[in-house]
């Protein structure tokens, strides 16, 4: 039975994992992004869309950030495959096409992670989603970076002549998934290279070491990872989780014995794969699978 069971969860994962193209991705900033380098698609942050079809959404939506250590991005083991699975339990998905280093540092990451949650946000009758049911993860460094959105976010500046930017960029809700948390303790040197440079300031790397920055304001948060991970010690997860425990935000934390770094879906692993059920089952626990259809 449990076989049966494997086998059907790799099927159903199968239909979300090869899809013909993914869809493209669309601007962040048409008008060019603030601190752009130049004009080639790696200076161009961008949002691609994965809908629900009308009748058959939950009114959530999730931000997929893929990994890539802050130079490069996983976006189809960690963006298309995610976003594919996340459209099966009836929530809108997007993934994003952040900047990277070493072109790029902090803040420009963050600004295009905030942006996209505002985009979003602003879309919300678009896409038949609820602006207060909107969540952003992330993977590896991705997950660094939905974290950090998740921990230095502000309410919208009212006075501000895009519309846009008037929304909070708070998102609703966390899923981080084997993430970089610390840049101070067991930290993953090439994500705090790329994003901070070679000698950052000491205040900066403690700023962005996100198990500091956890208030009773961080959003609910979704964790997993594995204690084998040699890229990403599994200690990142376990700080988070405490400081969101000693904060009151509610917080679930999955450890797996076993298991590499950059797994995504782990469609082929009998014990990862159980993973995204996790998941799945958080969310409705959250209330998030359960409104009426839309």
């Amino acid at each position: 039975m449990r076989r049966f069971l494997l086998s059907f969860v790799l099927l159903v994962s199968a239909g979300y994992a090869q899809p013909a193209n993914p869809p493209k991705g669309e601007l962040l900033w048409p008008g060019g992004a603030p601190g752009a380098q130049g004009t080639e698609d790696i200076d161009k942050p961008t949002l691609a869309a994965y809908p629900v079809p009308a009748g058959r959404g939950t009114g959530a939506a999730v931000i997929v950030c893929p990994g890539g250590g802050y130079q490069g991005l996983s976006m189809d083991k960690e963006g298309d495959q995610i976003a594919r699975w996340l459209n099966s339990l009836g929530v809108t998905s997007f993934v994003l096409k952040y900047r990277l280093g070493p072109k790029y540092h902090h803040p420009v990451e963050l600004g295009d992670a905030q942006r996209a949650i505002r985009t979003v946000r602003s879309k919300a009758a678009e896409y038949r989603i609820m602006p207060d049911r909107i969540g952003i993860m992330g993977f590896s460094a991705g997950g660094h970076l939905a974290s950090t959105a998740g921990t230095h976010f502000d309410a919208g500046d009212s006075g501000a002549a895009d519309p846009i930017d008037r929304l909070s960029s708070r998102p609703d809700f966390l899923v981080l998934c084997y993430p970089v948390i610390s840049f101070t303790d067991h930290p993953h040197q090439g994500s705090r290279r790329n994003l901070l440079g070679e000698n950052p300031d000491p205040k900066l790397v403690e700023n962005l070491s996100n198990e500091m920055q956890v208030t009773a304001q961080t959003p609910p948060t979704f964790l997993f990872h594995t204690t084998t991970d040699a890229t990403v010690p599994v200690e990142n997860s376990v700080m988070f989780y405490s400081a969101l425990r000693k904060a009151g935000v509610p917080a679930e934390l999955h450890i797996y014995e076993r298991g590499p770094h950059g797994v995504g879906l782990a469609q082929t692993d009998e014990a990862l794969s159980s993973w995204p059920a996790r998941l799945a089952d958080w969310l409705r626990v959250r209330g998030l699978l359960n409104s009426a259809a839309r």
